[in-house]
């Protein structure tokens, strides 16, 4: 966990004044991380002290192979750190992945300079790009979005919607039968059962509207509504966000978060879909002013950190971010 060093002064001062993470039974070889940073386990590691607070994102990958740098799926989660709290973590071997534990975080607290030669130090060279990225993401927003299990995954546990064993089962979803010829991968792919994320798994995220016209549109309504999603804007914001519509800013960087870092394919594909409907919604740029202010500076920090041609289609060669963000310009 080596990087630059703050001042022996500043490094005193984040020593008693910022948030530390004990975190203990995680097995040597395994990738531990906070906000952007990762780093492989050895024998010594017992956490991460001098954190600032405030919002932050651990995650851990499970180490494959003694000696190897292959590592499994990341699983992470949020947590708001306040100024000297000491949160402590334990590994869990079953899941592969750290959560809060049962202890006396203050004993921790009391005795901390003992466990300092285990605690590696926030890297703070990281530190103005996290803040950059989460601006919008306080604790209530991290709470509210956050799985009810606690723990954001690479890959979501998932279940079949039907069981699939029985006949039954598979003529309710209208697959062919288990022994029927496969003669291409799309019609291998329809065969597959329809599955669901396992309750409590998914992120909560804002359900975005498949219809973007209100129910019983004149073709010219629905013309005019699907060419200018502000309709579809306000069905977003109304549930969660009529009071404070820049918290959905919140969620546009907890999305972008969970798959920048967290690994969350799901979370890229609503990042996808909301900013296309925050830039395809001409009327609303007048009623919500601050918001298109303020995602101007959101969409500045997060395409400053992936490469230009990420979004491109490899069917299409059709730029998703170029088509639109000059909507939106």
């Amino acid at each position: 966990m080596a990087g630059p060093r703050p001042e022996p002064e500043l490094a005193r001062q984040l020593f008693f004044e910022g948030a530390a993470v004990v975190v203990l039974g995680v097995p040597e070889g395994t990738e531990f991380g906070i906000d952007y940073s990762a780093w492989a386990v050895g024998p010594r590691f017992r956490g991460v002290k001098m954190i600032p607070p405030g919002v932050h994102f651990v995650h851990c990958s499970a180490g494959r192979a003694a000696g190897g740098r292959e590592t499994g799926p990341r699983t992470g989660f949020f947590l708001s750190l306040r100024r000297r709290e000491v949160r402590l973590l334990r590994w869990d071997a079953a899941s592969e992945a750290v959560g809060e534990a049962a202890g006396d975080a203050a004993a921790f607290r009391e005795h901390l300079q003992e466990l300092d030669p285990f605690l590696g130090p926030y890297p703070y060279e990281t530190l103005k790009k996290w803040v950059s990225l989460t601006s919008f993401i306080s604790e209530a927003a991290m709470k509210k979005l956050q799985p009810e299990s606690g723990q954001i995954c690479a890959f979501s546990e998932v279940l079949p919607v039907a069981a699939g064993r029985h006949t039954r089962d598979r003529a309710e979803q209208r697959l062919p039968p288990v022994d029927a010829e496969c003669r291409s991968l799309a019609e291998g792919m329809a065969r597959l059962p329809q599955m669901k994320p396992k309750a409590g798994t998914e992120i909560r995220f804002t359900e975005l509207p498949k219809q973007t016209y209100p129910d019983g549109a004149t073709p010219e309504e629905i013309t005019r509504h699907s060419m200018d999603l502000s309709y579809a804007l306000e069905k977003v914001i109304s549930p969660r966000y009529a009071s404070r519509p820049l918290e959905l800013l919140a969620e546009l960087q907890f999305a972008f978060i969970c798959f920048l870092i967290g690994n969350v394919y799901d979370a890229f594909e609503h990042w996808k879909r909301l900013l296309n409907i925050l830039c395809r919604s001409e009327d609303a740029i007048r009623k919500y002013q601050d918001l298109y202010i303020n995602l101007i500076s959101v969409l500045y920090h997060q395409l400053s950190e992936i490469p230009a041609d990420f979004f491109v289609d490899i069917v299409s060669q059709d730029n998703f971010l170029t088509s639109t963000l000059q909507v939106c310009l």
